[in-house]
């Protein structure tokens, strides 16, 4: 007779917002399965928690169970509750391969332990993941338009709430002065942040916004630097590393927050510098590791010269580098992009080209889809046959493995290009490698400072300095230009880039866009 978990799960995110809760799914499980089929139940599971990634401590320590023997079958309200990700998913269908789990049962799914059974299975599992992923676009893409709009899209910090009606930011009467009076007390230089809080909490009585279950509580001192140090104050919102004009009121002005973070001992926003470097913080020393640095010297005709040098900040190395001039430098930075640069000629042809190509896979298309579809069949197939071999002993353990991870791993390429609903982004990118490899030299030569710094980092990395000589390792894919010479024709390179981009579409920024010329570029920072 089966034995069965039954598996109750819910978490508190966007995920599972229409999902009946714990309770429900327990009371409604035994009520199918353990009252009316009278299943063996081994135990009732319950997990507050999501499952988008793996790492569900009840779920996982459910299966280690299961491969133990106490039990062979799994039931749940809807396969979705068992995995949203590709991980757990595979660890039930792998199980049900090999005879760990021979049932499964759901309150809103019929399954059936057959071939075709267990591939409906795998669909549900990705359709399930690929909600998850969506999701988490959207929401992404949400909050991008309302910070856009100047608009917070998290919990407003102490001394602000949250406008239900129109979704904005508002002074809260009860805490906006008192916090207010926490940064004037800073600002005069003679308060601590302890002392701050010891005030705002014994003196002023301050408390955090009372919530359903949080909140109501004395300001922690975490809370107090956590105060201290966020630009929302100032009236700008920072998420992701983009700054954004907020439209609620500000507390403080930012030359105030400034003075704050001064007293703090923060960097806050970056003070005035004497000299601004190019290439500081991206070369290292070859010969002891340290951080390169630059220092503007005159001499005694007046004449101003930079140079760079190592830091040496490794006493004990007894590094003996000596410093390079910057125009030295960036004649090897020059000598570099002129190595990858790209003629006009073949860059006209290798975008003209990318173009072509696309719109011809546009028309193939259908045809690509209908290969993929066969050839998923057929592995599915081909993997079925596999499992009756192994069945009948036709193959040994380590061939059966071997030939499954295999016949696996290529159904889950053809399920990802099948899923792909960008096939085409790779033209972008591609062309603008072209573009970039073209004008570079010429943005380099003639950019101000943060441009030149702006190109370095975008086709270099791993720079170092040795006896005056910059080593340069190309970042992927411009490491395909340095050996352009070598090709008979543009075509294998053309194709290498085009490739690099279709397998790795969010591998690298490459910083330009269009000008108003309809044929023209500019750096983008």
């Amino acid at each position: 007779m089966n034995k069965y978990f039954i598996y109750c799960r819910k978490s508190s995110e966007a995920e599972d917002r229409q999902v009946l809760s714990i309770e429900s799914q327990k009371t409604e499980l035994l009520k199918v399965f353990a009252e009316k089929e009278n299943l063996n139940i081994v135990e009732i599971l319950e997990e507050s928690y999501s499952a988008k990634a793996p790492g569900r401590s009840v779920f996982d320590s459910m299966i280690k169970r299961i491969e133990k023997g106490e039990a062979n079958g799994i039931i749940a309200w809807h396969p979705d509750r068992l995995a949203r990700n590709s991980v757990d998913g595979g660890k039930i269908i792998y199980l049900s391969d090999i005879g760990k789990i021979v049932d499964l049962k759901f309150s809103t799914y019929n399954f059936e332990n057959t071939s075709q059974g267990k591939f409906m299975l795998t669909i549900i599992f990705g359709q399930s993941k690929y909600y998850v992923d969506s999701l988490s676009e959207n929401v992404k893409r949400g909050n991008r338009t309302k910070l856009e709009k100047g608009l917070w899209p998290g919990q407003a910090p102490i001394g602000y709430l949250n406008e239900k009606v129109g979704k904005t930011i508002i002074k809260d009467p009860e805490r906006f002065s008192l916090v207010k009076k926490m940064w004037d007390l800073m600002l005069t230089g003679s308060y601590s942040p302890a002392k701050i809080m010891e005030i705002a909490n014994n003196e002023w009585g301050l408390r955090t916004v009372r919530k359903k279950r949080i909140g109501g509580k004395p300001l922690a001192l975490s809370t107090v630097y956590r105060i201290l140090t966020n630009p929302f104050y100032t009236g700008i919102m920072e998420r992701n590393g983009e700054t954004y004009k907020g439209k609620h009121e500000s507390m403080i002005s930012i030359e105030e927050f400034d003075r704050v973070q001064f007293l703090l001992g923060r960097k806050g926003k970056p003070a005035p510098k004497k000299h601004v470097f190019a290439f500081t913080g991206m070369i290292r020393c070859a010969d002891c590791g340290c951080l390169v640095t630059a220092e503007e010297k005159i001499n005694r005709y007046g004449y101003h010269y930079t140079y760079y040098h190592c830091t040496k900040k490794k006493r004990e190395m007894n590094c003996r580098q000596s410093s390079i001039r910057l125009e030295e430098l960036e004649k090897q930075i020059l000598n570099y992009l002129t190595e990858i640069h790209v003629l006009d000629t073949y860059k006209d042809w290798a975008v003209k080209y990318l173009k072509e190509k696309q719109e011809k896979e546009k028309l193939l298309k259908p045809d690509i889809s209908n290969s993929l579809q066969k050839a998923l069949l057929q592995n599915h197939s081909y993997l079925e046959n596999l499992n009756k071999m192994r069945y009948r002993e036709l193959i040994n353990d380590d061939e059966y493995m071997a030939q499954k991870n295999g016949l696996l791993k290529e159904a889950v390429s053809l399920k990802e290009k099948l899923g792909d609903r960008n096939p085409d982004n790779w033209l972008e990118p591609s062309q603008k490698c072209f573009i970039f490899a073209n004008r570079a030299k010429n943005w380099f030569e003639n950019g101000n400072l943060e441009n030149k710094r702006l190109i370095l980092e975008t086709v270099g990395s791993n720079l170092f300095l040795k006896d005056k000589k910059l080593s340069i390792q190309a970042i992927k894919p411009f490491d395909i230009f340095e050996n352009q010479d070598k090709f008979l024709s543009w075509h294998p390179i053309v194709e290498a880039i085009r490739t690099f981009f279709k397998n790795n579409t969010e591998y690298i920024n490459i910083p330009i866009v269009k000008s108003d010329s309809p044929d023209e570029y500019r750096l983008m920072h």
